[in-house]
């Protein structure tokens, strides 16, 4: 019985350290989605600009591009939206957006302000858009082929260096 009240401690320690050694150099901000390869989900939902356009995933085809999941309610998304604006005015970058459990009074508001990025802009007030595309929060930006198959998934602001990775993804997209 002394034997395992000394032994158990130890056992416990050691257990420990071997799952915190495990998560050392992994990368935390990654999140897998079982939708890389499948095409984004189809959809039926208003145009978030004009209430009459219905916007469905065949819209989301012809070319490579980024369907970015935003809000106003997100401070993040904020912090990025200079960044897409440079990306769509300065690159030509496609961007469809998904507005997100959102106002759409109020998000329009957000556009008149900080400029529009988006080629297209998709009002999802309830979630069912993000929560079949596997979203967590916003911003989250999904990279698609001109197929609309997801190739890749961003959680988290795009700024200049996730825009160079996303980058050099989107020219492979578009030689291939």
């Amino acid at each position: 019985m002394r034997r395992l009240i000394v032994i158990l401690p130890l056992v416990l320690f050691v257990a420990l350290g071997l799952f915190l050694w495990n998560g050392i150099g992994k990368d935390t901000k990654t999140l897998p989605s079982p939708l890389i390869g499948k095409p984004v989900p189809e959809f039926s939902l208003s145009a978030l600009l004009d209430e009459q356009k219905t916007i469905t995933a065949a819209d989301l085809k012809g070319r490579p591009a980024l369907l970015n999941v935003w809000a106003t309610w997100c401070p993040t998304c904020k912090q990025e939206h200079a960044q897409l604006n440079r990306m769509a005015r300065d690159e030509g970058v496609t961007i469809y957006g998904v507005n997100y459990k959102d106002d759409r009074a109020k998000a329009k508001i957000w556009l008149d302000k900080y400029m529009n990025p988006y080629a297209l802009n998709i009002y999802d007030p309830d979630g069912h858009l993000g929560l079949n595309l596997g979203v967590y929060g916003a911003p989250e930006t999904f990279l698609l082929d001109a197929q609309g198959i997801i190739r890749y998934k961003h959680v988290g602001a795009i700024d200049q260096r996730v825009w160079g990775e996303l980058r050099q993804k989107m020219k492979q997209l578009e030689v291939n």
